[in-house]
């Protein structure tokens, strides 16, 4: 079945000015708006989110969810987690694009819990992580386990 997520995106401005406005609003029902802009190398506004940014958050929150609802279901004990994700844009072949996304996940575990499996459901996490499946870019996964 498939599931649909709506979202608006708005922006005004005059593309004739050579250094027109790179700010718009995301908003979708029941939300609040986010704020996005293209990244500060391209005449963006720094403290706004970016395409960048956003592919990477997605990455990394699905991966995350993914993780956890396996750890859940094979009753392993993660009480906290904690990404430094980053997005990498690069051009190749004349083509820009997000070439990387690198989830370093600082994941912690309660006492006793079998570390092999706490990484076996994290690399398991990222065959069922529908973001990973929907994007080309390499994601390159390097998670530190600690046990609480």
């Amino acid at each position: 079945m498939a599931h649909h997520y709506p979202l608006q995106l708005h922006w005004t401005g005059n593309t004739l000015d050579g250094t027109y406005n790179r700010n718009a609003t995301v908003t979708t029902d029941g939300k609040h708006p986010l704020s996005v802009s293209s990244a500060p190398e391209y005449a963006g506004d720094a403290t706004r989110w970016n395409p960048e940014d956003l592919l990477g958050t997605a990455l990394a929150t699905c991966h995350m969810l993914t993780f956890l609802a396996l750890c859940a279901k094979a009753k392993v004990g993660v009480v906290g987690y904690e990404d430094h994700a980053e997005a990498i844009l690069d051009t190749v072949d004349k083509v820009t694009r997000v070439t990387q996304v690198h989830l370093r996940p600082v994941i912690r575990v309660t006492r006793g819990t079998s570390m092999a499996k706490v990484v076996e459901l994290f690399e398991k996490a990222h065959k069922y992580c529908f973001v990973a499946n929907s994007v080309t870019c390499e994601a390159v996964m390097d998670p530190r386990i600690v046990e609480v």
